[in-house]
Order: structure tokens, then sequence, then C-alpha cells
């Protein structure tokens, strides 16, 4: 039985059909959900995309947080069911306190957008089985509120328990001190929660499945065949 995971789209989404792309790709079958649907139709596992959702007004993800499909979403995601927050989704995932922590504008003030090198530091996620931990792998960036905030408690149990999914590091032979793209701390690009069914970063995997597009790199797919795997052997 083909898996089924959903990827949800708000008003502003911008990445959903990448997204569904690369579950395809992958070998499970994207679900479409509309940000107004009161049930997740089944899926086995959910994907919040990037994008602006509501025009990121008042603040990133802070009007998702309580579309109607939410509801369901956070219920499950606390029962276990694995959920992947991209850039957008991320911002919706800390706003939602499925996440914690929060996510800032870029310490420079600027939109970014380029290929990012990223570290893997927990490789044991229902979303990161398929890299190894320490691996270090290049997905595209593209954001304006990206940097990665919570006080030094939230951040020392973090790192205590190894919930630091991603970070940011510098690209080899380059004296680069600007490889941390948007000011988060500690370098943070991505997070798990406790259980390691929900997964947040900023970078975008989706945009790195093929070779033809994106970094020229297929680093992201393993995000989508980590979980493929997870759920065929659930």
């Amino acid at each position: 039985m083909t898996a089924r995971i959903g990827v949800v789209t708000f008003p502003g989404s911008l990445d959903d059909r990448d997204t569904q792309r690369a579950i395809r790709i992958a070998g499970a079958e994207p679900v479409a959900l509309w940000h107004k649907d009161k049930d997740l139709k089944q899926v086995d596992a959910v994907v919040l995309c990037g994008g602006f959702s509501y025009g990121d007004y008042l603040r990133a993800g802070a009007i998702a947080r309580f579309s109607p499909v939410m509801e369901p979403l956070i219920d499950q995601a606390r029962a276990g069911l694995p959920v992947l927050g991209i850039c957008n989704g991320f911002q919706i995932l800390t706003e939602a306190h499925l996440l914690p922590g929060a996510m800032l504008g870029n310490d420079h003030l600027h939109f970014i957008c380029r290929d990012q090198k990223l570290r893997v530091e927990n490789a044991e996620t229902s979303w990161t089985t398929d890299y190894s931990a320490g691996q270090e792998i290049h997905i595209p960036l593209k954001n304006m509120d990206g940097r990665y905030v919570a006080d030094d408690y939230t951040l020392d149990q973090l790192e205590a328990e190894g919930r630091v999914a991603f970070r940011y590091v510098a690209r080899d032979g380059v004296a680069d001190e600007h490889y941390n793209p948007n000011g988060s701390l500690r370098d943070i690009a991505g997070i798990t929660n406790e259980a390691g069914n929900v997964v947040g970063l900023m970078p975008h995997p989706e945009h790195a499945v093929e070779s033809l597009i994106g970094t020229g790199r297929t680093d992201g797919l393993p995000f989508f065949t980590s979980i493929l795997k997870k759920l065929v052997t659930a």
C-alpha cells in the first residue's frame, strides 16, 4: 500500500506543488490539503510547505497557526503523526508550539536566496534516517524571517537532548564569516521535537531532489525517502 503524505496549502503558499513532486519522486502519494480542511484525509504524514502564509501579516506563521486544518494536525502530531515544516512551515510549527523557540527577521534585514551548506546533527528522526550524523549537504535557502531564537535554557535543552537536527556550516575551503545566513542562534537551521516525529527547518529540501534543478544535487531527497521507509516499516 502506497504511503500517503499530505501537503497543506495556505493562502500565500509557494512550494506546495514542488513538495508534492518531491513526495512523488520518493515513491509516496502526495495528498493536497487545504487550509480550511477540518480533517487530514487519513494521511500517514504531513508537510507544511514554504511560502508566505496569509502574506506573513502580523507575524510569519502566526495566522496560519489558527487555520482549521491545524486543529487536527496539532492533535495528531502530539499523538505521533510525522510532520515536516519547511521554511514558513517551520515558522508555523513554532507558532503552534509543536516546536520550541521562534523565528525572527534575518539579522541583516534582507531577504536571502542561495544554496546553503548544512550539517546533519540528528539522523534518527522520522525525516532524517537516510542521512548520517555529521553528513554535510547542500540545500536551497530562501527566507526573510529565518532567524531562529530561543532562551538559553531552551537552547541548552535542545543541545543536551540531541534535538538540533541541522546546523549552518561554512563551505569547504572558504573562510566565510557569513556562513550563518540569518543570525540564527547557535547556527541552528532545523530542530526536532522530543519524539522525533516533528521536524522543522528553514532550507528547502523539496528544491534539491533532481540533479537538473536547485543545487544540481539530490541532497534533499532523503527527507522524503526517510519518511517513506519509516511509514513502510511502522
